[in-house]
This record gives structure tokens, sequence and C-alpha cells, in this order.
């Protein structure tokens, strides 16, 4: 199964996934990534830091956004060129994250799309923002 292709996207059309982030998730990305921070795995240096509390790692967020990209909009053999991040607030073990991506652009020359993609949390309160450039599967 394939995603859209460039000829079967809209700029406005958008796609979202949702997921709580549970302790194991931050614990898995720290064993994945080797990001291995204290403010992500030891509650005693978490509570001395601004946020008082470990917050799950940035990146973590963000790949909520390839799973959009990669799994709805455009979809299955999309390839992911480039991504900016803006990470405006932490994200909390507990709190469900949505990412949202929606198309804003079309190059169908190059074949190509650009996203502009944003996490939220369970508040509506944006966590992460950016934009994707992507090159639909080719069909």
């Amino acid at each position: 199964m394939l995603g859209y292709t460039i000829d079967q996207l809209e700029v406005g059309q958008q796609a979202s996934f949702s997921k709580t982030v549970a302790e194991s998730d931050v614990y898995l990305f720290a064993g994945i990534s080797g990001d291995f921070n204290p403010a992500h795995i030891n509650q005693a240096y978490a509570e001395q830091t601004a946020f008082k509390t470990r917050i799950a790692h940035g990146m973590l967020a963000a790949g909520f956004i390839s799973t959009v990209l990669g799994n709805q909009l455009p979809g299955p053999g999309t390839i992911y060129i480039s991504q900016s991040l803006n990470f405006l607030a932490p994200v909390a073990i507990g709190d469900t994250i949505t990412a949202t991506a929606e198309v804003v652009e079309l190059n169908m020359d190059k074949k190509r799309a650009r996203l502009k993609t944003v996490c939220t949390n369970q508040d509506g309160r944006e966590v992460l923002v950016g934009e994707a450039l992507v090159s639909p599967p080719r069909g």
C-alpha cells in the first residue's frame, strides 16, 4: 500500500496522530537513542530543574510527526527530506501529544510537499512547531 502521490495531495490537507507518553516510552527512547540526560530519567535531578519533574525527550515528540508523515500524510513510501523544529514547551510523562501535519505547498516539478508540523498536548498547548519537506510516494 502506498500513500498519497504528489498528484493526490492538496494544500490544506491534514492528518494527525495522538499518543499518551508513558514512563516506559521515555526509558525506551533513552535506551534506543543513548540520551540518558537526567532531566529525562532521574526524578531527584529533575526536581531541581525549572520543570520540577522529569520531561520526555523533545525528539520523542518529534518522532510522532514522522508517524503522521510515514503512515498517513503523505503516507507509506514517503521520503523525509528535512524537518525544522522549535520546542515551545516541555512534554511531561502522562501528557497526550497530538502531532498534526498540514500540506502548505506542493512543488509539482520537483515532486515535493512542504507541510506545517505541530505537536500539541492534551490542553491544546503547542509544544513543538516546525516544517517538513517530503518526497511523496511515486505511485
